[in-house]
C-alpha cells in the first residue's frame, strides 16, 4: 500500500513546494510589479507541466495506463486544492481575495498545464514505443520467438 501511494503524495508535495517557491517569490522579491507576477506565474506552470511531463514519461514505462493517470491526476489534484486553498495564506492573502474569476482562472490554468505535460510525456514514450502496453508485447513477441519450433511428423 505505502509503496503505491507514497509517491502520489510526494508528486503533490512537489507540486506545491513549486507554487509556494513561486508565491513567495512574488511576495518578497516583486510585490507591486503585476508583470512580474504574471511572469512567474507562468513559470511556475510550465514548471508545473515539465514535472508532470517527466512524471507521465517515467510511470508511463513502469505501469498500466489505467493506474498512472489516476496516480496523476490524485496527484496533480491534492497538489492544486493544497496550492488554492493553502497558497494564498502563505503570500499573505486569502483563497477568494481577488474573486470567483481569478480562483477559477487557476483551477483551469493548473489542470491544463498538467494535462498537456502528461500527454506529452506518454506520446513522446509511446511514440517510441517504450510504454507499459508495447514493451509488454514485446516481451511477448520475444517469449514466442524463443520456444522451438514444434515438430509435425506423419
Amino acid at each position: 500500500m505505502r509503496q503505491r501511494w507514497l509517491p502520489v503524495g510526494v508528486l503533490a508535495l512537489v507540486l506545491f513546494v513549486i507554487n509556494v517557491v513561486a508565491r513567495l517569490v512574488t511576495r518578497w522579491r516583486y510585490p507591486d510589479d503585476a508583470r512580474a507576477q504574471d511572469w512567474i506565474t507562468v513559470l511556475m506552470l510550465a514548471a508545473v507541466g515539465l514535472v508532470a511531463l517527466g512524471v507521465a514519461a517515467w510511470w508511463a514505462r513502469r505501469y498500466p495506463t489505467g493506474r498512472w493517470t489516476l496516480d496523476l491526476a490524485l496527484a496533480a489534484l491534492t497538489g492544486l486544492l493544497l496550492a488554492v486553498f493553502v497558497g494564498p495564506f502563505i503570500s499573505g492573502t486569502t483563497p477568494f481575495a481577488f474573486g470567483a474569476g481569478v480562483f477559477f482562472k487557476q483551477i483551469w490554468q493548473w489542470a491544463g498545464f498538467v494535462g498537456v505535460g502528461a500527454l506529452v510525456g506518454f506520446l513522446v514514450v509511446t511514440a517510441f514505443g517504450l510504454d507499459y502496453r508495447s514493451e509488454s508485447l514485446r516481451r511477448f513477441a520475444q517469449s514466442r520467438l524463443a520456444r522451438p519450433r514444434r515438430v509435425v511428423r506423419r
